[in-house]
């Protein structure tokens, strides 16, 4: 089985013999290890003013990094920061990746539409809404969900990617 393979195997609930099926959320320390600054960290403020050779370049260091960091900590699964984050540049992304290593790697991204547990700071002014105006909280829970949801469709008809952490 491929790494690939042996993650869905895993979400799916089935048994596997060996190590398991694992990846990193986010591999901060590829300048130590490759001595390349993590995709994530990047700054592309000029983004559109480069020419497509350098995007394109930019591109595929960007996937050779997270390729690398696959291979070397022998990952099932990689979870895609893009950067820049705009749709068309995901689906960009995805598929060099995608190209790169074939089928190996299960390729996925963020993509939960749920509420994160707020920071002290805002603890009390977020528990204080779910009591006050619970159907709003509600109603806007609902449409993240369904953004999630259309988003995720999206991708689903232009990429070849997994799924969604």
């Amino acid at each position: 089985m491929t790494p690939r393979e042996r993650f869905a195997a895993a979400l799916d609930r089935r048994p596997l013999p060996g190590r398991v099926p694992h990846f990193e959320l986010v591999f901060f320390l590829t300048m130590e290890t490759f001595g390349k600054v993590h995709p994530s960290q990047r700054h592309y403020g000029q983004w559109k003013q480069m020419s497509e050779r350098e995007r394109q370049l930019h591109r595929e260091e960007m996937a050779e990094t997270y390729l690398l960091t696959a291979e070397r900590f022998e990952h099932s699964a990689i979870f895609l920061h893009p950067n820049p984050g705009d749709e068309d540049e995901t689906c960009r992304l995805i598929d060099i990746v995608r190209r790169r290593s074939g089928d190996r790697y299960f390729l996925m991204l963020h993509g939960d539409a749920t509420d994160g547990l707020p920071n002290g700071d805002r603890m009390t002014e977020y528990s204080m809404r779910l009591v006050e105006e619970p159907d709003a909280v509600k109603e806007a829970m609902k449409r993240r969900v369904a953004d999630a949801l259309a988003r995720a469709e999206r991708f689903r008809k232009r990429t070849s990617l997994d799924g969604f952490a």
